[in-house]
């Protein structure tokens, strides 16, 4: 979650770089300032260019009057500062923005390189860290900085009165936007996208509530829409578990939570809830907050109860969403603690103490061998072997910053950054 510019002292939004391309030592990454790379050095944008023209003009100037006054050669300038030190794998470009990353916003996945703002989605090269595409997507005057953005399928969701609309980010399918049908009326609020459909609900200014509902991304069609049941499902999380699965529950923790099939809307079953802030899945369990702070696993089939983990007398600590391979689930901590257990059980297989304090901002990315953790801006990227809980490298730069590190990756290279700054650190980690 970024902070916006209103929140930042002016030493804060002002980040001191420490030079670009001059000096720099053979082979060392090179960034890609705002605008793109022709592969000799950054690229100058026209107001760059005038700026620069200026600077000359007025260096002209001075040493014009410093030859007229004493007919000495004018100062040396100063030499540049060497660019800012990064520590672990060396990254293969710098992608600098002018505004801070709310990387938080995406709702779903998008396998590509972006650099994710308040009022845009910039998507990059995965290359280079060249400017390729830039989709306006402003937050709302009001609305917080992590205000969701709905992806998936490669293409941005938004809705207009009465429609769904679709802006393509990567590859070649052309944007479009889709009326649905009249008599569900025109307020529309989308949910998310399992890659395969876009869920949302759909009503009437006077009643938003309105219906449930679901379109295919690829025919653009409606597949199915149904009104809420009775108890509410005020609240609607899209889980990725690869075939399309709704999980829906109200305030009041009374009324319990239900499970839908994606493709029909259908209800699959209902369990009691004890309050949910989050949900999450993997092709087996489904994984909700449990007591004062712990974690449980339910069946995704029928939605019995099978393992949970809970805080001891005497500890304080809560759960953030945990993440799954399917056959080791990967419980992070407020209190930095990281615990494996046996999907199937429960068992722990490992823990592991970090150096920090995470939150829910704090996104781990999970690969076949890896987990790598977000920490705050001081703190870097923790990567982690899944077979051992150990540390295997850490990746952290030396510049100033505020915000949590956030990680990400295209399917093949591992992206990393925080504040003002995309790092690409190339492959995939391996132990």
């Amino acid at each position: 979650m970024g902070s916006t510019p209103s929140d930042r002292s002016a030493d804060e939004a002002s980040w001191q770089w420490d030079g670009e391309d001059e000096g720099r030592a053979a082979g060392a990454p090179g960034d890609v300032v705002s605008g793109g790379s022709d592969g000799d050095g950054p690229r100058l944008s026209r107001r760059r260019l005038l700026t620069g023209a200026g600077v000359l003009a007025a260096g002209a100037a001075l040493w014009g009057v410093s030859r007229a006054v004493d007919g000495s050669e004018p100062a040396p300038p100063k030499p540049r500062p060497v660019p800012t030190r990064v520590s672990g794998p060396e990254p293969t470009w710098v992608h600098r923005g002018t505004e801070p990353m709310t990387p938080g916003r995406l709702n779903g996945r998008l396998f590509a390189p972006s650099y994710v703002t308040r009022g845009s989605i910039r998507l990059l090269d995965p290359e280079n860290g060249a400017v390729t595409g830039t989709v306006e997507a402003a937050t709302p005057k009001g609305f917080p900085d992590d205000t969701p953005l709905i992806v998936g399928a490669g293409r941005l969701f938004t809705a207009s009165t009465g429609h769904v609309d679709a802006k393509t980010l990567v590859g070649p399918a052309a944007s479009w936007s889709v009326p649905l049908p009249s008599e569900l009326g025109d307020w529309i609020t989308l949910l998310g996208c399992d890659g395969n459909q876009v869920y949302g609900r759909v009503g009437h200014r006077s009643d938003p509530r309105g219906s449930l509902f679901a379109m295919d991304v690829i025919g653009k069609d409606p597949t199915w829409a149904r009104p809420p049941a009775e108890r509410g499902e005020g609240s609607i999380a899209v889980l990725d578990t690869g075939i399309g699965r709704l999980l829906t529950w109200d305030s009041d923790p009374t009324a319990g939570l239900a499970l839908l099939d994606g493709a029909t809307g259908r209800r699959l079953w209902s369990t009691a809830n004890t309050g949910t802030s989050w949900a999450t899945a993997d092709t087996r369990h489904v994984y909700l907050p449990a007591g004062s702070g712990g974690v449980r696993a339910l069946r995704l089939d029928d939605g019995t109860p099978r393992w949970s983990v809970l805080p001891l007398p005497g500890e304080e600590w809560r759960a953030l969403p945990p993440v799954s391979d399917d056959f080791q689930v990967y419980v992070l901590r407020d209190d930095g603690l990281v615990t494996a257990h046996a999907a199937d059980g429960g068992e722990q297989l490992w823990r592991l103490q970090l150096p920090f304090r995470l939150d829910r901002r704090c996104r781990p990315l999970l690969t076949s061998t890896t987990l790598a953790v977000p920490g705050p801006a001081d703190g870097g990227v923790q990567f982690v072997a899944t077979d051992s809980g150990r540390v295997f490298t850490t990746f952290a730069d030396s510049g100033p910053g505020i915000d949590v590190w956030s990680v990400s990756s295209d399917g093949s290279r591992l992206f990393a950054g925080h504040d003002s700054t995309l790092y690409c650190l190339g492959a995939l980690p391996v132990p």
